[in-house]
């Protein structure tokens, strides 16, 4: 990969797709059916345990959409690591090495205070060849961006 063409290449997102896509899916049909559920109980079912059943619904609904949530956003100032919960802010010098090992779940990132990042927005459960090519391509990024910083 050239550095002319990393240049125009950014921003780069890599996410999921295929994760995010049936995880989407199966949420909207998780809330419908709560909902369906939810009217056609017995009438001996009272208000509340319908609007429980509907509750339930999108309480896994929101766990699913969770799980969709996962990227990496790579742009000219640094790293965007999206996972479950939580989003962090990465420059290119906090990150030392991109690391994806054969039976590795995700691409994990070595940081400069010698902490270790899960990445989950690259991971093979879309293709373990495309996840291999963006841990490559991330890795590429990281040292480009360091032998810039260096001159």
């Amino acid at each position: 990969m050239s550095t002319a063409s990393t240049a125009t290449a950014l921003p780069v997102t890599w996410a999921p797709r295929r994760n995010r896509v049936v995880l989407c899916a199966l949420s909207a049909v998780l809330v419908v059916l709560f909902a369906v559920l939810a009217v056609a109980l017995p009438e001996s079912w009272q208000f509340n345990d319908r609007v429980m059943m509907v509750g339930s619904g999108v309480l896994f609904a929101a766990v699913g959409l969770m799980l969709a949530r996962p990227e990496v956003v790579a742009d000219a100032e640094g790293l965007t690591v999206v996972n479950f919960v939580r989003r962090r802010r990465l420059s290119w010098a906090e990150v030392v090495r991109v690391n994806f090992k054969a039976g590795d779940p995700w691409v994990t990132l070595d940081l400069a205070d010698g902490t270790a990042l899960a990445a989950v927005g690259i991971q093979p459960g879309g293709g373990r060849e495309q996840a291999i090519a963006a841990a490559r391509a991330l890795r590429d990024l990281v040292e480009q961006q360091h032998a810039a910083a260096r001159g």
